[in-house]
């Protein structure tokens, strides 16, 4: 099992005619993804790899099935680009692009939950989600963790998500989900963490976080209410300065609110262990998949 992504999903590119839709696409298709079809408007009609482009994602979905969109669009393309996923009410569609207003986030969001939120947005600014050996949906390299395992992880930062997967690669994944560090993102880690909880497959989940905001301190009150499941958890950015913007447009700390020690310490008290490293975090993910 799997949580979003599984091997019966179908993917379009939006973007794929774009130097990075081209060569990601290609490494989603080598890591056994069923890439079915591309969108650009200009170049409807050609195909890129023999996997055929289409002028709208409507039509993408009528003449080959698609229920998940992976959008290399550039940020000045981007809101339109989702808005028209909704509109076609694929299913999944997961926001890579790097740089789109925080305006145009809130826009789409606000959009998608109007048109009766039919479409599951993760991102943006994500690295996607991978389902290992099913499918892989973004810009994960699929040799990480390349088997199938019992683990769930959900992040916020993209080169965390990396990392994890490859400190725990023996044990392997459901499936490990970037949700973007952005102010406004769509799914969240509490969708993740219900999604985990309720998937029979999942034993134990990893939950990466980071400062800035109050998205873990929910998270954690979530755990503490509905999870039943052994949580461990890294916060990025214990060293950080206060007041101060580090990477991610949402990591910003403002006062003892979104500081890694405030979040730590919500995790710990909903149960959760915290690792003070992503290596010590591992630790400790494999210390309780050792006794499961």
């Amino acid at each position: 099992m799997a949580i979003f992504l599984t091997s019966d999903s179908k993917v379009i590119v939006q973007g794929i005619t774009g130097s990075e839709g081209t060569k990601h696409t290609r490494r989603m298709v080598a890591s056994g993804t069923n890439v079915v079809g591309g969108v650009n408007p200009k170049k409807a009609g050609s195909e890129v790899d023999g996997i055929p482009v289409f002028a709208t994602v409507a039509e993408a979905i009528e003449k080959t099935g698609a229920d998940v969109s992976v959008l290399f669009v550039p940020p000045a393309f981007a809101k339109s680009a989702v808005i028209e996923a909704i509109d076609a009410e694929i299913p999944l569609a997961v926001v890579i692009t790097e740089g789109i207003p925080v305006q145009d986030s809130a826009y789409f969001w606000q959009y998608n939950l109007d048109k009766g939120s039919k479409t599951r947005i993760i991102g943006p600014n994500c690295p996607g989600l991978i389902s290992p050996g099913a499918s892989n949906a973004g810009i994960i390299p699929a040799t990480i963790a390349p088997t199938p395992g019992k683990i769930g992880l959900v992040s916020k930062s993209g080169t965390l998500t990396y990392q994890m997967m490859y400190e725990l690669r023996d044990f392997g994944f459901t499936t490990a989900v970037g949700i973007g560090g952005d102010p406004i993102i769509g799914t969240t880690h509490i969708d993740c963490l219900e999604a985990f909880q309720n998937d029979p497959e999942t034993v134990a989940i990893v939950m990466i976080g980071e400062i800035g905001g109050d998205a873990e301190e929910r998270a954690a009150d979530y755990i503490k209410a509905h999870v039943t499941k052994p949580v461990v958890g890294y916060v990025a950015g214990f060293t950080a300065p206060e007041g101060k913007t580090m990477g991610h447009a949402g990591a910003i700390v403002s006062g003892s609110s979104g500081t890694a020690q405030a979040k730590q310490e919500a995790l710990e008290a909903a149960g959760v262990k915290v690792g003070k490293t992503p290596s010590a975090t591992a630790a400790l993910m494999r210390e309780i998949m050792q006794t499961l």
